[in-house]
Order: C-alpha cells, then structure tokens, then sequence
C-alpha cells in the first residue's frame, strides 16, 4: 500500500510525494524531521527471504560507500507487517533515460562527462578490499541534478566480490541491450561487467538507440551496428572507446574502469585542444578583418586582380600576407609578454607590492635559508593531482594585498604554557578528535564516530570545535564528508547543512560568525566557500575555474589565504573575505605549497612545501619584508615536516612530522624553528593539531 503525502514514519520522516512505484515497493521524497533535510526513502513491500535479502544487501553496500558519484545511506528500518525501507540522499534531477527520451540523444561531449563520472564510482567500487560490481548500469539508473552532479544509483543487483571465496550469491538479472552475455549465465560477473553496460549506456545515449543485444552478438545472431552509422557527428576515436568497452568477450573489453576513464579523458583533452586551436584560428581571421576594414589591409579590387607582365595576381595576396602577419605578430606579442610576466614573477620571488610600511623591521630569524635543490628521498606528494592545472594571468594590485597589522598580541611562556591542543588520531582504531595540554597531560576524547573524524578547528572562544566526518584516513581532498560543530567536552554534536559532494577544510572566522570551508559541490573540483552560520547561506569565494582548497584566515578576518592552481603547479594565494582581489604570493616552480596559516600580526604565511619530483615535506614562509614578498624553508634537517599551526601569542610553532619515517606526531618549535620538541608519543598517528584560542 502506497504511503500517504504528509505521513510520518517511525516518527521522524515525513512523506512528500511519490518518486516512483512498483509492484514490490516504492520510492518517496520525505522530510528528515530531526535534521531538516530532504531524504528518498526507499520501500521494499515483497518481504519473501530472497527478496528481503537483496534488499538487506543493498543496505549493507550502500551504507559502507562513501563517494560523490553514489548516493549515501544514512537509515535502514523494518516496519513489521509492513515492509523494509532504506533512507539515502535524495538526489535532484532527472535520469538519463529521461534526458535521452526528452532530446533524442545527447552530445559527445556530454557522454564523455558521464562516463568519467561513472568510472570514478566504478573505479571506487572496483578498488575496495572486496570490490562490488553493480550490475545494472543503464540511463534509468544514472541521476543528472540540476547543477549537473552525476550519480549511479539502484544497487539492488549489486554483488560483493569475496577475493577469498570462489563464488559469491546475489540476485541476477538482466537487461538487454545492457547487460554483457556474461550476465546470463555465461560466465561469472566481474568489473568488466560493468563496463560493458556503461559502454551500452554511452551508446545509447549518444544514438539515441540501445546497441544489439550481447548475448545474441556472442551466439552470431547479431552483429553490433557501428556507432558511427547511427550518429556520424561522433569522433572516431569515441567510436572506437565505446566500441571496445562493447565486445563481446570481457578480456576484449577494457580491463579496468580507471583504464576505461583514461582513454575517455584522453579524447576529452583533444577536444578541448582542438577547438582552443579552432579559437587562435578565429582570433588570427578577426584580427585580419580588422586590419582591413581599417585599411591597413585591403581587399582586392577588380583593376587588381591581374598583372599583365607576370600572368598572376600578386598585389592581393600581398596585402593578405600583410594583414595575417601583423595579426600573428599581436598574438605573438601578446603570448610573450604572458610568459615574460610569469617568468618574471617566477625568478624573483618579489611576487606583490604590500601595504606595510617600508621602515618595517621584521627579524629574519637563523632558521630560515634560500630555497635549495629538491632533496632525493623520494615521498609521496601530499596534494591531490587529479584536477588539470588553471592558468591564469595574475592581477595584482599594488596597495591591497596584505592586512594591517594587529597590536596588542600578549606573549605567554613556552608554547603557552599548559595551553592546550586539539588533534586527530587513530589511536583507538578510527581518527578521533582529541584535546591534550601542551604538557602531555590531560588526554581527553572529544568524538566518538564511527566513519570517524579530523580536521579540527576551535570558535574564537575556544569552547566549540568544527570538524569533519568521515575521516578514514588524512588526505587533502575528502569526497563525501560533512562538517559539524561539537562542544569541547564532547556534547551536542551538530550537522551543519550540506548538498552531496563533500565539505572539508573547516575554519572558524575570528569574529565567530562565519566558517570558511572546501566543497567538492556542483562540480566536483575543490573550490572555497564561505558559510554564514546565523542563517547557514553558503557563497562561493573562489573564481568560476578555480582549483581552490585549504583556506586560512588572517588574525584580522579581512583576509583569506588559500591553496590554489591558477598557475603552476600549487602555489598560496590571498584574497579579501568577500572573495575579491585574488593574489597569488608564492611562485615556487618545482614545489607544492600546501596548508597555509597566518602568523599573528599577519606579516608573513607560514606553509607546506614538498618537491614536485618526490622530496621529504618542509615547513617554508612567505614574509613581507620591505613592501615585497621572499620565499624561505624552515631547516629542521632531513626530517619530513608539515601542516604547521600558530600558537595564540605567535611566538610558537606546532606541526606534525614523522622522523622515524612512519609514526606521525604532534612537534613543538619557536616561531622561527628553533627549540624542537615531542608533544605526543603515542604508537598510532597524530595530525591535524591546532591550537586552542585564548578567550
């Protein structure tokens, strides 16, 4: 029996409408009474044991999955007498199939979106301890939102790969024209499976025809029909990816879903090559029309068309000649003068003009020396390199880049005495938020998640922290995650509001009003948001195109320095609070800046640096010294070092550093690196460390 609009079930989710019904259940929007959030909530009505435990299956995978291309979980109940339900993110949009029926098919490049999408998911499935096939990719079950998010839902054919077992049990089914010839019991299933009826998707969706039946293909009663006989507009290259992901046999196929997104990805930056070439085409022609509407160039005229002693018409093609040559010469000069700026900017290191006084005496202490050759130990970089580098020209301005200072900041004892620290760490099994003073005394554990969590921040007043969940290891980017506030004695854990994508990098403006974070929303690249918690509006800080992550606010709250990719590899960039006057401040070439924080009276940035060949990580700072900014690397010697944090007063460091190049843990140093010491010795890792404010 179908719910009725505005029903309450269990007493906390509210019926909307109906999304969809079947014979053996239904699909609602509902209301999420205790967190005020649209949910779908799924009905299962068929309760024989075969049934209920598909669709206890689907729970159970769906509940475990955390990514931005497939919907989350969040509640799986039994009504006795009733039925089973699931409760996941309610998902905004249309389907494929529908798009498809609406316009006839969709464009290459539109399907190449989709399918990087979905081999995202399916590379995430595929690489789990046991992976998970879907099994019934096809339009219906891919979701298109309004801001163009992509999702792969309806996992109730889904199977879990046991790598130690033979054979596994799930529900099998097919769908013809999607399903691989393996899917009737030909052959076991595996990931290849999925990637034939994502190739079969991709076909249909840009012919607007479902591709012959595999199983009939395999038994020699049908032959596929090339794509490009249904759609000519399709590059050949296309043709030949979907082609591939469609035969018959699976180790014809792609033999992975990352190697299936690479060739997709491949065609996809051609594209992209080809029309910016098609665009310099246009400009150049433009330019040339310009030229001779002007008259440096002219058309040629009727008396011109022949010359009588030579046989051939010279003067027009000369004055042609003349008018692309001046418009190459504009474009020439123009690239040049790009590349003389940016080189400009590279070598000095001199990047902006400042508003600091000239007369400005700011101490270079011994523990900083030049920028050096990359060291050859070879680490891991730390920063995501998955995102195509943004170039854009600079623009800065001379009289606004830097705050004023700030007066009155009051010196404590060492490292603030027995100020405290808060810190993630996996010492229980999952990562944790932890308080502990700065003596080592009085360990406190702060959450108690199960998907755990990390990336603390404190309120201004030190008696709330912001963090993020999940957290199941620390990286730099984290797909899924939601940010929430909880009291420092571990009580009244709150949500704040998030859409589907992933929310990190929590900071806490100084005024306490605001929280700066990094959202993989709408686009699925880190861009930088600002959150105004008396009404929880959420407004984009960073440029449409930004690659933008890890924001840092200035003692003052006037300013906001950042991780960006505008040029180069990954360099610190500053922006006002509202967004505007983008400044990039490093330049540095062959290393990765990462994790910036303000000192207190904001003359320099103290950040993260590791060689962009493989290095061990250091701490490095960007001063504003006499009106210009200099790069320096903190020399703590050969030991890896990152993610420093000031202390209140500013005169101390905490960061987090591994020397015995596994044990992550919590070090202590003065502002200017000297004076060393352990702050934690735990046998698990400690990161995340930052300071607790004085009230």
């Amino acid at each position: 029996m179908t719910l009725e609009n505005g029903s309450l079930i269990l007493q906390r989710y509210r019926i909307i409408e109906v999304l969809g019904q079947g014979g053996m259940g239904a699909i609602y929007r509902a209301i999420d009474e205790n967190l005020r959030v649209e949910v779908a909530l799924k009905e299962n009505l068929f309760t024989t044991d075969d049934f209920a435990r598909q669709f206890q299956r689907e729970a159970n995978i769906l509940a475990n999955l955390r990514h931005p291309n497939l919907p989350r979980v969040t509640d799986h109940f039994i009504i006795e007498g009733q039925g089973q339900y699931l409760v996941m993110d309610f998902i905004e949009g249309e389907d494929l199939h529908q798009r498809i029926e609406k316009g006839g098919k969709i464009t290459e490049e539109e399907a190449i979106q989709i399918g990087i999408a979905i081999c995202d998911a399916l590379i995430y499935l595929g690489e789990r301890t046991n992976p998970i096939v879907h099994r019934d990719i096809k339009p219906g079950n891919i979701k298109i939102t309004p801001n163009g998010e992509i999702y792969l839902v309806d996992f109730g054919l889904a199977k879990i790969i046991q790598l130690d077992q033979l054979t596994t049990t799930a529900a099998r089914a097919m769908t013809p024209g999607y399903s691989p010839p393996e899917q009737y019991g030909t052959a076991r299933t595996d990931p290849r499976s999925d990637i034939y009826s994502l190739g079969a998707t991709l076909y249909a969706a840009v012919t607007g025809k479902i591709p012959e039946d595999g199983l009939a293909r395999l038994m020699g009663q049908l032959e596929l029909t090339p794509l490009a006989n249904r759609n000519p507009q399709i590059s050949e290259a296309f043709a030949r990816c979907i082609e591939k992901s469609l035969e018959v046999k699976p180790e014809d196929r792609f033999p992975t879903a990352r190697e299936f997104k690479n060739t997709l990805q491949e065609i996809q930056d051609n594209a992209h090559s080809y029309n910016k070439n098609r665009q310099l085409v246009s400009l150049a022609e433009s330019q040339n029309n310009t030229l001779i509407q002007n008259g440096t160039a002219s058309r040629p005229s009727v008396e011109n068309q022949f010359d009588s002693t030579r046989g051939k018409s010279w003067k027009p093609k000369w004055n042609l000649w003349v008018g692309v040559t001046l418009a190459s010469l504009i474009l020439l000069g123009w690239w040049m003068l790009t590349l003389f700026d940016q080189y400009s900017l590279k070598t000095s290191r001199l990047t902006q003009i400042t508003k600091l006084p000239t007369q400005l005496s700011v101490t270079q202490a011994s523990g900083f020396f030049p920028i050096r050759s990359s060291p050859t130990q070879a680490v891991t970089p730390t920063i995501d390199q998955i995102y195509p580098t943004v170039t854009v020209s600079p623009t800065p301005n001379a009289n606004t880049l830097l705050p004023e200072l700030i007066h009155g900041a009051t010196a404590t004892p060492m490292g603030g005495g027995v100020g405290q620290i808060a810190f993630a760490s996996d010492m229980n099994g999952t990562n944790q938020i932890y308080l502990m003073n700065l003596d080592g005394s009085g360990l406190f554990q702060v959450t108690d998640l199960a998907e755990g969590a990390c990336q603390p921040d404190f309120s201004p007043d030190g008696l709330h922290i912001v963090f993020i969940s999940p957290c199941l290891s620390n990286r730099d980017l984290y797909p899924s995650a939601g940010m929430f506030t909880i009291n420092i004695d571990g009580t009244n854990i709150i949500p704040l509001p998030s859409v589907p994508g992933g929310d990190f990098d929590p900071a806490w403006s100084p005024d306490g009003k605001f929280i700066l974070f990094t959202s993989l929303r709408l686009v699925h690249r880190p861009r930088i948001y600002l959150m105004d918690l008396s009404n929880y509006e959420v407004r984009l800080l960073s440029e449409p195109y930004g690659v933008d992550y890890q924001p840092a606010w200035s003692r003052d709250g006037k300013w906001i320095a950042y991780v960006s990719r505008k040029i180069g590899p990954t360099n610190i960039w500053i922006m006002n609070s509202d967004g505007s006057d983008q400044h990039g401040v490093t330049l540095s070439g062959s290393y990765i800046d990462s994790a910036p924080v303000w000192s207190v009276i904001g003359d320099n940035i103290v950040f993260t640096q590791v060689p962009l060949t493989g290095g061990i990580p250091r701490l490095a700072s960007a001063s504003f010294l006499e009106g210009k900014v200099v790069e320096s690397q903190f020399d703590f010697g050969p030991v890896p070092v990152r993610e420093a944090t000031f202390s209140p007063d500013g005169l101390w460091l905490i960061f987090e550093s591994w020397p015995d190049g596994s044990n992550h843990d919590i070090y202590l140093s003065s502002a200017n690196g000297a004076s060393r010491q352990q702050i934690t010795n735990f046998p698990s890792n400690e990161f995340d460390a930052i300071w607790r404010p004085i009230p």
